[in-house]
This record gives C-alpha cells, structure tokens and sequence, in this order.
C-alpha cells in the first residue's frame, strides 16, 4: 500500500472547541494546560509530556483550524517569546505567558497551522536573548537549518495484527536476528519512502527478523551518526518527514520485521539552539562541568537528578515506542551514564552522597524508563550497551535491577574477535578467549554484538580482521557466522558485513553494493541468509538462551585442533549439534559424542561449495548406545556445521 494511502484527511484533533491540549477544558490565549498537566510535569510523571509541552495544532468540532498553542519549559527565564515564520521571527510580536510558578511558558496564535516554522526567544538572567528550538518539537527543518516545525500527523497505521502479536511476545523465548542499519549510508540518498521498499525487502530477503535503526531523532552533525541529538522528540528531517517515517516503519510491521531505534539519553551537544543553558542557566545539564560535562564527546550530561529532566527522558523513550510502534530501544553508552568517574582522571568528578562511584540518579531514571516501558508496551525489548560488570542489568527493578531486557555482550564480542585475530597455529595457546563467554552466558540476558563500533575507527571490515589468504579470510566469516547463530544469546550484524564489505563503514561513502557483484560475496550472503532461516525454524537455537539448560559442551577443550562442539536444547529436550572448525586443517575422522542415540542430518554446513567453501560435508548417520553414542565426522576447515535428528 502507498504512503499517500495511508494518510487520513485532516482530522479533528480535539471533539469541540472548548477541548485543548492535556487536561485543559477551555480555550484561552494565556492557558493551553491544566493543573494535573503542572502537577504532573513537577513531579517528574507526565509520561505523555509530548502531549502537553511543545506545539499543538487546535481545531473546531468539525476540523476547522483554530490555532496553535506553543508551551514550554523555562523557569529561570527572565522572558519568552515565540518567534515564527508568521511573525517575521520578531521577538516583540508574540511575548509568552508564564504560569504561576510552573515555570512553564505559554502562547495561542490564531491560524497557526502545520508547517509552521518557530522557535523560542529565550532572555535568560544574564539578560541575553538566545533563539532555542522547541525541545518537544515533533518536527524539525533538515540540518543544518534548526527551526521547530508545527506538526499534525495524518497517518493512518496498518500493522494491527502485528502489535496484537507484539503484546503477547516473549523476546528471550525467540528468535531475534537483528540487522543493524544507519539509514543515511545504507544506500546513499534514499528518502523514508525508498526505504520502506527497497530496506524491506533487502531484510526480508536475508532472513532477518528486526532492524535496528542508529539514531534517528535529530541531530545537526551527520558524522556523529545520530549519536549528538539535539531533537529527542523529532525524526531526522533528512530523509523525509515523521509521517514517511512512521510508513517505514510500517511497512517493516508489515513484512513481518520488528523495529529497534538507538536511544541516547546518556548526553546531549553543546549547541546553544538546543538544550545547552537553555533559560540562561543549566537547565537540563549539571552547573559543575565535574557532573555536567563527557571529556570523551565533548558533550554535556543530563541532570538526571531532576524531576523534569528526569520526565523528559522517560517521555521521549515512551514516545518512539507509542507514536512509531517502535518495537524495542537500544539504550547507548550505558556505562558513561552509571559511573561517575566514566573516563575522568582523580579529582575530575563527585562522588555520590555515599562516597561512591556510582550515578545513583542515572541508576533512578533507567529504572523508570525501563518499568514504565515494559508496562505500558508489553512486548518491546528495552537493550543496553552497557561494556563493564554493572550487576543486575536485565534483573528486574523490583529486585534493585536496571530493567533491561537485553544487554550487549561486549566480552563475548571482544574475546571472539581477539581469537579470530591470532594465525590458527597460535589460536591453541588463546582458546579460553573462545570458550570464556560460557562461563558467564547467563549472568544477564544476552545479545551477541557485531556492530558498527567494530567496523570504524581504523579497525576494518570484519572480513579483514582474519589472518589467511583471501579464502581463509572468507572462510573464517562464514564460520563465524555460524558458530554465534548457534552460541546463546540474541544477535546483531551490522550492515554490509552480511556480504563481506572488504573497507570499514564510511557514512560518507556508504556501503560498497558491487562486491555483491562477486561470487564470493554472494557466497557469504547465501550462507547468511541460510544460517538465519534455520536459526529461526530451531527452537533449540533460541527456546532456552537464558538458561543454562539450553546449553551443553560435546567438545570445548580441543585447543589444539582449534574446534569446538556443543548442542542446543529445545524445551521438549530437541537437540541440534554445533561444531566449529577455527583451523584450516580439516579433520576427516573425527571422533566425537553425540548427546541422544538415533539418525542424524547435517542442516548447515557453511564449508558448502555453493557458499564458496571446500564442499566437506556429511551424508546422514546414526549413533546407538552399543557405541556408546560415538561417531566419526568430517569437520571441514574454517567452518560450522550444525546437525539434528532426523
């Protein structure tokens, strides 16, 4: 179905005149709120801030435009006004009404309609004007340019069916293959629209069941990738508008694909438009630049400690995932927000008011934001990067957890790729690099990483962080691939190492789209897209990944021929047998025990020649208890392969 399909016609944004926006029961030029609106907004609980704070277009009973009605938060300004494209950006035209001592400001313009570009006029008490956007803006001109947008969206959504499902999904029971995706440099020049076709079926077609978006509110600087926001309530203008946005979405609910965005409360850019002393004072960051400042980013910290700071956060995360039936958020730089002294030298930051460490405000509001979530929107995955030993991320709150659902297994991901550097020869003398992760695979819930961290920053392609020659190099991908599709816990690619990019990702220069052109390269996509649908059809692959149950080592102690063996349980005691080869020398009689008698099949093998691989397979075999369930395979070189019974 097209975009145009789904838009409605304007409709009525309230049922009379006498409805505004909140709690508000009357339309007036001074007031567009209610107390429970400031009651709420004070004490840090207004979980549809967005519904409240920001532009609202107002209309009659039967449509017809009202107005707009602007509102925001300033308490330590000295004035505000709005300045617009109807008012020629003159701050003496619409001067805006305090509310008692709310601290928020307000103003009713008359005809006011969608499309309207504003901005705040800000005198702050040093008595300087500053011009800010609306950091509850729902819409933003396309960066460079910085001006809020009246919005009215008019979209009509078609992915009923899936967010009925999604209410009653059990993500750590599933099956969960992400695609990581910055939309910019995922095909260059591609609009919301294109996306929602060609993205679409690029996903569909290599098997995977979400996507994972790097940022998409808006941000002013493209090379930070989404990770400096300065809109945490607007989608980038840069590929379309929030309703084109939303068809994307859509259109993905639609073909089956979940959705995850990249959420970034952990700071926020210094730019004076946006958030940065906002009232002519630390408004939403800390006073002391020991608290206030990241070293790291150049980047202030959110106040987290505040109660409206605090609110804003939790709205904005509340927002995504019920305005853009966002399917899970994947919360960045959990770290920086839970320690203090995150990257500080002595005598470079506070402790705590117990002498400690730890961002006890920071640990508050990951709490809410992730109990609040999960209640109102069961079903979504809430996903930290968090890279140390913070203990109790995916516990519950209720037991002095973060909340999470799911956390990025940095060790494993380090530990692994550190393995696969070594030459084979000398990856016997590193094997529990290999086999660590097991000790600790359900400490937490789960997600194995290869993201876009690990293909940036001089570190390469993936492909070329192999030793070998250019077949080895392939070779050890493809078995890579195959050996973390068996390993517990959920998975995440970045995108173009699907294919086997042969640079590390430039958002510049995109993703390099002929290789796939090549055999070779298709060979590694063909054996993902296989590993993915025999993945997904394997409840023994998925079923138990946060228990120990799941889980049972055949052979984890063969350094020397650099293999590893274990199988996967089902919750009717299903097995699958995976064995990994990490050392050219295949292995043609080698022994091993299978866990339960009977006939077996191999179900993947990615040393197949039809993936670019030597073609050592294994026909179908059967183990009894006479030989005390031993057999004898051919193990190819470089390679995974998983077997079943038949």
């Amino acid at each position: 179905m097209s975009f145009l399909s789904r838009l409605l016609p304007r409709k009525t944004s309230h049922n009379s005149q006498t409805s505004i926006v909140g709690s508000s029961t009357f339309i007036n030029p001074h007031s567009t709120l209610g107390e429970l609106d400031f009651h709420l907004i004070n004490e840090g609980r207004h979980e549809k801030l967005w519904e409240a704070l920001g532009s609202h277009l107002l209309r009659d009973k039967d449509g017809a435009l009202l107005g707009t009605a602007f509102s925001v938060w300033a308490p330590n300004a000295q004035a505000v006004s709005l300045i617009s494209d109807d008012n020629f950006w003159d701050k003496k035209t619409h001067p805006m009404v305090r509310q008692g001592v709310s601290g928020i400001w307000e103003i009713f313009i008359a005809d006011c309609d969608a499309g309207t570009r504003y901005k705040f006029a800000i005198c702050g008490l040093d008595g300087r004007w500053v011009d800010h956007a609306d950091p509850l803006a729902r819409q933003t001109e396309c960066p460079p340019l910085t001006a809020s947008i009246v919005n009215e969206s008019n979209y009509s959504w078609s992915d009923n069916d899936w967010m009925k499902a999604r209410a009653n999904f059990q993500p750590w029971r599933s099956p969960i293959s992400v695609y990581e995706v910055h939309l910019g440099s995922w095909k260059l020049g591609l609009s919301y629209l294109q996306l929602a076709t060609e993205l679409v079926d690029y996903v569909t077609l290599n098997g995977f069941t979400h996507v994972e978006f790097l940022p998409v509110t808006e941000h002013p600087y493209g090379p930070s990738w989404g990770y400096q926001v300065t809109s945490f309530f607007a989608p980038t203008a840069r590929f379309g508008s929030p309703d084109e946005l939303r068809f994307l979405i859509d259109s993905l609910h639609q073909a089956g694909i979940g959705v995850i965005l990249d959420w970034v409360p952990a700071h926020f850019p210094k730019d004076e438009w946006a958030l940065a002393r906002f009232d002519g004072s630390a408004l939403y960051e800390h006073e002391d630049p020991r608290l206030g400042e990241h070293p790291d980013w150049g980047t202030l910290i959110f106040n987290f400690g505040r109660n409206e700071v605090r609110n804003f956060l939790v709205a904005s995360a509340l927002y995504w995932l019920e305005e853009f039936h966002i399917d899970g958020l994947r919360v960045d730089a959990v770290a920086s927000m839970l320690y203090l002294d995150y990257s500080r030298e002595e005598g470079e930051w506070l402790p705590n008011k117990f002498g400690g460490r730890e961002n006890l405000e920071a640990v508050k509001l990951l709490q809410e934001a992730t109990s609040t979530a999960y209640r109102e929107h069961p079903g979504i995955m809430m996903i930290a990067e968090e890279s140390t030993a913070w203990p109790g991320v995916t516990r519950d709150t209720s037991s002095d957890g973060l909340g999470f659902g799911f956390k990025w297994n940095m060790g494993w991901m380090h530990d692994t790729l550190e393995y696969l550097s070594h030459e084979p020869v000398h990856r016997v003398y590193h094997h529990n690099e290999i086999t660590f992760s097991i000790l600790y695979a359900w400490s937490e819930n789960f997600m194995l990483p290869l993201s876009h961290d690990e293909v940036v920053h001089g570190k390469g392609s993936l492909v070329n962080k192999f030793p070998g020659d250019r077949w080895q190099k392939l070779a050890t991908l493809r078995a890579l691939y195959g050996f973390m599709w068996a390993h517990p816990g959920k998975k995440l690619l970045f995108m173009g190492q699907e294919f086997a990019q042969n640079d590390e990702w430039s958002q510049e220069a995109g993703l390099q789209w002929h290789l796939t052109e090549f055999a070779e390269h298709t060979g590694i996509q063909s054996a993902l897209a296989d590993i993915n649908a025999e993945y997904k059809s394997r409840p023994a692959l998925w079923e138990k990944d946060t228990s120990p149950e799941g889980f049972s080592w055949i052979v984890g102690d063969d350094a020397a021929s650099n293999i590893l063996a274990f199988t996967r349980w089902s919750d009717n005691a299903t097995p699958l047998v995976s064995i990994t080869n990490f050392s050219p020398v295949p292995q043609e009689f080698y022994s091993i025990r299978m866990p339960v008698a009977g006939v077996w099949r191999e179900v993947l093998n990615t040393d197949d020649l039809k993936y670019g691989g030597s073609g050592i397979t294994n026909h179908s075999f059967a183990v009894d208890i006479d030989t005390d369930l031993y057999t004898t395979l051919r193990v190819p070189p470089l390679a995974t392969i998983w077997f079943e019974k038949a």
